[in-house]
């Protein structure tokens, strides 16, 4: 009986050892697979990188940033090279250069997008004449 017993507290114990390692396994297995950009940011973007014989169509936007899921397709539809060379460049933010918001600014993170230093109105402000009391 207690041959039985110690039978199988053996087997399950080898069970459970077989699915650990199994499910670390399975875990290693994803933790190596990578990210692709566009899944790690919802900003991520490509420019094309032209070849050195490119069409015309690809020079007009080389440089030029797309969020990754309005980039257009390669070859280009107004391609007119053989064999299109263009490539991507990915990029993790579609803004190239410093962001021009600042909390030390004067309207600080809410603000407008400039200054405008003279009244642009037209009348007065019509609260004025309300704020008399009689």
């Amino acid at each position: 009986m207690q041959e039985l017993l110690l039978g199988l507290l053996l087997l399950l114990m080898l069970a459970w050892l077989v699915m650990r390692i199994r499910s670390g396994r399975a875990v290693k297995a994803q933790a190596q697979v990578p990210k692709k950009l566009s899944d790690t940011s919802p900003f991520h973007a490509v420019s094309i990188k032209t070849a050195e014989k490119a069409c015309s169509a690809a020079r007009e936007i080389s440089g030029r940033r797309f969020l990754s899921v309005a980039a257009p397709k390669l070859p280009l539809p107004g391609c007119d090279v053989r064999e299109c060379q263009c490539r991507f460049v990915h990029y993790k933010d579609r803004r190239n250069g410093k962001d021009r918001r600042s909390p030390f600014a004067p309207g600080g993170f809410g603000s407008g997008t400039g200054s405008f230093p003279t009244e642009r109105r037209e009348r007065l402000d019509r609260r004025k004449e309300d704020d008399i009391v009689f």
